[in-house]
């Protein structure tokens, strides 16, 4: 939670820059101020400005810009070896961590002149390996299924069966499952419409099995839900306490169901959820990678494109069915 007493100034100002100008959801203007209170608080330190020696504790309120304005690049690098080194992060949470300190730079010096030098304007991002997403199997995916709808000891079976059959035919974000709202659902023509990353909206067609589970969910969906802060009254999906559902209840249920299928939570997860939608439709679906990225809300096709690498079966079939094939040389 974003409190701007604790900011200096101009990280308030640029905060409220990303979300109304740029329309960053809440969730990435909260990173930003998370990765960037990090990174004031190592300069301070950095430049001996604080005898506070517990890092956490370093108040960031009165850095000025002309302490903004000593910043170099070798001193961004500083903090990207403190990161490494001091706090173990790895390759992605620093190039994270990096396209923040970017953006923030940018913002000053060309959005708003509050300084004159960008050091970041020539920093590297650490190369990253990329990693095959983890994902569920066919078969695993059915299991899953039917254990949450078996599950008659659950007084919230109907909600988890709907939570987990959205993720697993929809490759929903946890976030946008938390935010949907009934009036978001279009019944008549299977269409539920999210706000994913950026806020931006996008429209995700509803096979029978969605429409199914939600339906059945709603039959007994409580119907006095609180009137708060968090338009609980309009969510789709609720808690025990008539509040929208959290991400950590979410989350829970999803390890609940899983360790109740017998699948290791340490390797699957929520998020895995959404990689085996989008292998299986890619696998089984035969779906265009145009329309997967379209369908999982992804800005760019290369984030969509490791699908296509995580199918050795589609790669063996492509070798196999060459005209060539079977041509062997007597």
């Amino acid at each position: 939670m974003i409190n701007p007493e604790e900011n200096p100034t101009f990280l308030n100002s640029f905060l409220q820059y990303a979300l109304t100008y740029q329309r960053k959801s809440v969730n990435s203007v909260d990173q930003y101020n998370c990765d960037l209170r990090m990174f004031l608080r190592y300069m301070k330190y950095h430049f001996k400005l604080t005898d506070e020696k517990d890092f956490e504790k370093i108040e960031i309120a009165d850095f000025s810009l002309s302490d903004l304005e000593k910043i170099t690049q070798e001193d961004i690098h500083a903090f990207i070896s403190y990161l490494s080194i001091n706090r173990r992060c790895g390759p992605a949470t620093c190039a994270r961590k990096i396209s923040t300190i970017r953006i923030f730079f940018k913002y000053l010096t060309v959005i708003t002149n509050t300084i004159k030098v960008n050091p970041a304007q020539n920093l590297e991002t650490p190369k990253l390996n990329k990693r095959l997403p983890k994902y569920l199997s066919l078969e695993d995916s059915q299991k899953l299924l039917s254990i949450s709808e078996g599950d008659e000891d659950n007084k919230h079976r109907e909600r988890d069966f709907a939570i987990i059959t959205l993720f697993l035919n929809c490759g929903l974000r946890l976030s946008e499952l938390v935010s949907i709202n009934i009036s978001d659902i279009k019944f008549d023509e299977c269409m539920l419409t999210v706000i994913g990353k950026g806020n931006k909206e996008r429209t995700i067609y509803l096979n029978n099995a969605c429409i199914k589970a939600i339906k059945d969910y709603l039959d007994v969906r409580p119907t006095n839900a609180k009137k708060d802060s968090k338009n609980s009254d309009k969510a789709l999906f609720l808690s025990s306490y008539r509040q929208r559902i959290s991400k950590r209840t979410v989350e829970n249920v999803v390890t609940h169901e899983l360790q109740r299928a017998g699948l290791d939570t340490t390797k699957y997860s929520t998020h895995k959820l959404r990689h085996t939608a989008a292998t299986l439709m890619y696998k089984y679906g035969q779906v265009d990678i145009r329309a997967l990225q379209e369908l999982l809300g992804h800005q760019s096709i290369s984030t969509t494109e490791i699908y296509t690498h995580v199918d050795n079966e589609q790669v063996r079939n492509a070798v196999e069915s060459n005209p060539l094939a079977n041509y062997i040389a007597k």
